[in-house]
């Protein structure tokens, strides 16, 4: 059985979403749009400072960038 999907907060998931070559092509409000220049994944990530996402916009995210889950746990 694996284990759980760690929350994390928007921060935290900018940080690896970085660590694995993408980068941020544009904010509007609260959401930034994260794209890795070689695969063309594309990812938003709503960002309210200091607040756990919900698993399900985790896992879309997860879903978008191609990362594996594992990079996700903590």
């Amino acid at each position: 059985m694996g284990k759980k999907l760690a929350r994390l907060k928007a921060g935290e998931i900018i940080k690896i979403l970085h660590q694995h070559g993408f980068i941020l092509v544009s904010q509007r409000g609260s959401h930034q749009k994260w794209r890795h220049p070689e695969t063309g994944n594309q990812v938003i990530v709503p960002y309210h400072k200091g607040k756990q996402l919900p698993l399900g916009t985790l896992k879309s995210i997860i879903d978008g960038s191609g990362i594996p889950e594992e990079e996700f746990q903590l």
